[in-house]
Parts: C-alpha cells; sequence; structure tokens
C-alpha cells in the first residue's frame, strides 16, 4: 500500500461508530495519531494493534507534522485521527497547508459528528415539516472568536435548529444570546454529554431551565447544546408530515392515489 496520510474520523465515541473505511485504515496503520482528549482509546486500542501510537492532547503543530514526515521518510502510513468528523471543528485545515507545502499526498475520511449522535440519542429528527428546515451547527465565541455575523444572538434571529458545539462551559452566554433573537425562554432545548460513550447523560428542558440543569449536572465540556421547536413536536403532535410516503402523493418511483 502507497504511503500516504489519511485523516479519519474516529466518530463521536462508540467503537462501532467508526466508518468501515476508517477501521480499515486504522488496521492497516504503521503509525497512529490520535486526538487522546476526546478519542476513546479503547477505538485505538481494538483498531491499531500494529501501529506506533501517539497522543496528540500534548503536542503542537509541529510536533504532529514532524511525526507524519518521519512516517513518509520511512515509507509508512499514518492515520491521523479526529473525533467525530474530521471537516467540523476537526483542526485539521492548518496540517493539510502544511502537508500541501511539504507535497506530502493525504485523504479525508469522513465519520459521523457528534450532533448526529446527540439527535440519534433524543431520538429526534432534526429537520421537519413546517417545524425547520434549516439546522445550524455553530459555537459561541470564547477564546477562538467567531465572525461578527456569525455571532449567536446574529443567526438566533432565524428561529432555525440549533446544534451548538464547545459552548456548554459558557451556558449562561449562550441562553443570553440565544433570547435576543427569536427564541424564548419556553423555546425546547436539550443537552447531550458524551453521546454515544456508555455514561452519555441527556437534558431535556426549555431555554429558561437550561443553565440550571446543566449546573446541577456537572457538565462543562464533551457536550452539545440543541435548541428548536423540533424539540417539541413529539410531545406536540407533528402537524405536518413529510410528503415522501403520503399515499395522494407522486413522485419518480411511485404514482400517487386518491383516496
Amino acid at each position: 500500500m502507497k504511503a500516504r496520510v489519511s485523516f479519519v474520523g474516529a466518530g463521536p465515541g462508540a467503537a462501532d461508530l467508526i466508518t468501515i473505511r476508517g477501521a480499515r485504515l486504522l488496521r492497516h496503520a504503521d503509525v497512529v495519531i490520535f486526538a487522546g482528549s476526546l478519542v476513546d482509546r479503547k477505538l485505538v486500542q481494538l483498531y491499531a494493534t500494529r501501529a506506533d501510537v501517539y497522543d496528540s492532547a500534548a503536542m503542537t503543530l509541529s510536533e504532529v507534522i514532524a511525526v507524519m514526515m518521519d512516517a513518509m521518510a520511512s515509507g509508512r502510513s499514518v492515520v491521523r485521527l479526529h473525533t467525530g468528523d474530521p471537516c467540523i471543528y476537526g483542526a485539521i485545515q492548518e496540517q493539510m497547508e502544511a502537508l500541501d507545502q511539504l507535497k506530502i499526498e493525504y485523504q479525508v475520511v469522513p465519520g459521523v459528528t457528534s450532533a448526529f449522535a446527540a439527535a440519534a440519542a433524543l431520538k429526534q429528527e432534526l429537520t421537519l415539516p413546517e417545524v425547520s428546515q434549516t439546522v445550524i451547527f455553530t459555537r459561541i465565541e470564547g477564546r477562538t472568536p467567531v465572525p461578527e455575523r456569525e455571532r449567536l444572538n446574529a443567526i438566533a434571529q432565524l428561529g432555525a435548529t440549533m446544534v451548538i458545539y464547545l459552548s456548554v462551559g459558557m451556558v449562561e452566554k449562550v441562553v443570553d444570546q440565544l433570547l435576543q433573537g427569536v427564541y424564548t425562554n419556553n423555546t425546547p432545548a436539550a443537552v447531550v454529554c458524551r453521546a454515544s460513550w456508555d455514561d452519555e447523560l441527556i437534558i431535556q428542558c426549555t431555554l429558561s431551565g437550561l443553565a440550571e440543569k446543566v449546573h446541577q449536572a456537572g457538565i462543562d465540556r464533551q457536550a452539545l447544546i440543541i435548541v428548536g421547536d423540533v424539540l417539541a413536536a413529539r410531545s406536540e403532535g407533528l402537524k405536518a408530515k413529510s410528503l415522501l410516503y403520503d399515499g395522494g402523493f407522486s413522485h419518480g418511483f411511485r404514482e400517487g392515489r386518491v383516496a
């Protein structure tokens, strides 16, 4: 197999939520660099049984690239294992740019992001007819700034289903900015901590009680905040259903029938 670097999405936590392609690459990798602060070490132990393993939690970008370069120089393959999907808050862009400059070939293998694991844990569709057809993945500004036009209080004007990453430690600020949009104290909200892990924790409430419940549960990291009216659809009864399976709806694979 030609030596190359593969950026692989490890999935949200559970070892069996990595893709088949990702698991295959791990099994054949000579070197694995994994985000040890977020990726379950059991996943590496299960699949990467023949590789030299580096935990990037305490490594700098230059150190990560140096490990990749050493592997390439000796004809060894590398898997850079990131949590969830590497293209969502994965910090892979600067690594890819460094490899571009070094003319080192690489590929990106998608993974299951925690937003979808959280929705699965809630048993909730994030897009519903006449409720919300838009899902926003975002974060609040902290040490990492966000563009002014993407501040939470600005995009909260849309009223879409909101999935908020990397922000549960600033939950009061999140709630304050959401309430500056079209959301209200009664808007449904949920927090899923460590989605798909064995110790997964779910909180469901409204925006008015979100901060208190998060603090009571002792959650300050590795959690997603989900906000939007879709979260109340089951309890209130779905008013509008998808046309896809409506008996009177025609499409390329079925003729609609009038009752």
